[in-house]
């Protein structure tokens, strides 16, 4: 089985990035699952129902959460409804809208998808989440008596230690967790000793001569001036794509993982 992991999409070049990109990737790896990171692909911030169904016209079969995926009300009803195939991060407290995995049934697989917080993201660095780790192991609890043919574990964080220790804690355990917030690909992907793919960061899918997707015109004068001012997406230049692609056939063990990182002028 091969899964492709997109990594987050951001704004409308990003989504134009897909759109382009990957038709052409799915028939020339013999893609079988895709999941992208969609909490940006709204403005930079959540997800609409319009954007969420481009997603899924252009190829992409389940979309992953993180800190804006409940940025835009109207996308809650499809995060709460088991088939829709959108999550949010499992571990945000009790009563928060919609579910932090689901089920993906494609082509007579199945695969569980889950999303994670990190402890410390940005702004939302004193919210209050359950702890990821307890909370991955009740997921897998749950599910441990079903007949999954894949499990993949996004893990939406700003702390490197923490991507890579989530990673160990999972290892032989589910096929692939893999970091993303960054918007910044790390050079780390590999099969960790048990036999799970993991990579720290996967990067973005946008703009590429920017500051993770947001115009350096737009942002200088903070690092600069100390200036507050409003981050806008960079729409000109060049754009980039960033995923990793791995291949596999038993729910706890990965054959292999490939990045995959491609430049459009």
């Amino acid at each position: 089985m091969n899964i492709l992991y997109i990594g987050d999409v951001m704004g409308e070049v990003g989504l134009e990035v897909v759109e382009e990109v990957l038709p052409t990737l799915i028939n020339e790896e013999k893609i079988d699952l895709v999941i992208a990171q969609a909490e940006n692909v709204t403005g930079g911030k959540g997800t609409s129902i319009a954007d969420f169904k481009r997603l899924l016209k252009a190829g992409v079969d389940f979309c992953s959460g993180g800190n804006w995926s409940l940025t835009n009300r109207e996308i809650y009803p499809a995060l709460q409804d088991p088939k829709q195939p959108i999550i949010r991060p499992a571990n945000y407290p009790e009563g928060t809208p919609g579910l932090g995995q689901k089920l993906i049934a494609k082509n007579g697989k199945t695969t569980l998808v889950a999303s994670l917080q990190g402890k410390i993201v940005g702004k939302d660095a004193g919210l209050q989440l359950d702890n990821p780790l307890k909370v991955i192991d009740k997921i897998l609890s749950e599910y441990q008596d079903q007949e999954l043919d894949a499990i993949v574990v996004n893990f939406h964080g700003d702390y490197s230690s923490e991507k890579v220790i989530i990673g160990h804690y999972l290892d032989g355990r589910v096929n692939l967790v893999v970091g993303d917030h960054w918007h910044v690909p790390t050079a780390d992907a590999r099969i960790l000793p048990r036999g799970t793919a993991h990579i720290t960061d996967i990067g973005m899918c946008g703009a590429l001569n920017a500051s993770l997707g947001i115009s350096l015109e737009s942002v200088l004068p903070r690092w600069r001036d100390n200036i507050k001012t409003k981050n806008l997406l960079e729409t000109n230049g060049p754009r980039q794509f960033n995923a990793v692609l791995i291949n596999c056939d038993k729910p706890n063990r990965t054959n292999s993982i490939k990045q995959i990182q491609k430049t459009l002028g």
